[in-house]
Order: structure tokens, then C-alpha cells, then sequence
């Protein structure tokens, strides 16, 4: 059995393969990942319960469903003004459209990526990004196709 050895966790196969049925599907029943794990059901809640205080799961969540993923997104990348990012971000947690905002390196500060049920509120989305006090310019990556999605 391979096994990972950190300071943190101690991650076996029985676990990865854990990790990817609740992967799959948070709400699955324990008796269910039991019974395709080959495992009692009380030694998988043990299991899970393991992982979580190590840290190896950080959560449970969704996988949007069809009616979602018609949504209209895009990546919108930014460049701030120096000192501005606490302001910036703040603005940012305020609009329900904005999904994820990662900082990165290289030509721009922030990766956004922003999601509307309408090309209308899309734009107007992206325009209150590019208004935010602390943006000093915006580029916005309208999503298309999605050819690959491995979260689901």
C-alpha cells in the first residue's frame, strides 16, 4: 500500500479513494462508501472524521447542476493600484456575482472569475469590477466552452 509520510497527514489508498467518492458526491451516504470501499461503515466515519482534523478535507460542497452551469462567467484580470488590495477586495466580497478572486504573479494582481445568469448583468458586473476604487485597469476573458472540468 503506498503512503504518504508528512507532518500533517498519513494519507493511504484507502483514503484517496475515499476522498474521490466524496469527490464525486459530498452527500453520499457513509453505508455507501462503505459498501464500495469494503470497508464498516464505522470505520469510514472514522475515516472521514480523521481526515478532517488533519486537515486533508478543508469541506464539504456542491457540484452545480445544469440550471448553473448555463450561467454566463468569465475571468477577469486585474491590475490594482499599490496599497489598494484590502480596499479592493472588500468590494469585491460585496458582489454576489464575483465566485473567486486568486492574486497571482506576473502582469496583473488579481485573477476574478465573475458569473451572471444574463449577458446584461454579466456586463454590468464587469463594469463595477473595473469602477472599483483601487482597479487601475481590467481585462475581462469572456468563458465560452467548457472542454475540461475536473472539479465536476
Amino acid at each position: 500500500m503506498t503512503q504518504i509520510d508528512n507532518a500533517n497527514y498519513n494519507i493511504d489508498d484507502t483514503d484517496r479513494a475515499l476522498v474521490t467518492l466524496l469527490s464525486n458526491d459530498a452527500r453520499m451516504p457513509v453505508s455507501d462508501l462503505a459498501r464500495r470501499l469494503g470497508l464498516a461503515r464505522t470505520t469510514v466515519q472514522a475515516r472521514i472524521e480523521r481526515l478532517i482534523q488533519r486537515g486533508a478535507i478543508a469541506g464539504f460542497t456542491i457540484r452545480r447542476g445544469p440550471a448553473l452551469r448555463e450561467a454566463i462567467r468569465a475571468t477577469v484580470l486585474v491590475c490594482i493600484e499599490p496599497r489598494s488590495q484590502p480596499e479592493v477586495l472588500a468590494r469585491l466580497r460585496q458582489m454576489p456575482e464575483v465566485e473567486t478572486v486568486h492574486t497571482t504573479t506576473g502582469r496583473v494582481d488579481l485573477m476574478v472569475i465573475v458569473c451572471a445568469a444574463s449577458t446584461e448583468a454579466l456586463d454590468a458586473a464587469l463594469d463595477r469590477v473595473a469602477e472599483a476604487r483601487g482597479v487601475k485597469s481590467s481585462e475581462s476573458l469572456i468563458h465560452l466552452t467548457t472542454k475540461l472540468d475536473r472539479r465536476g
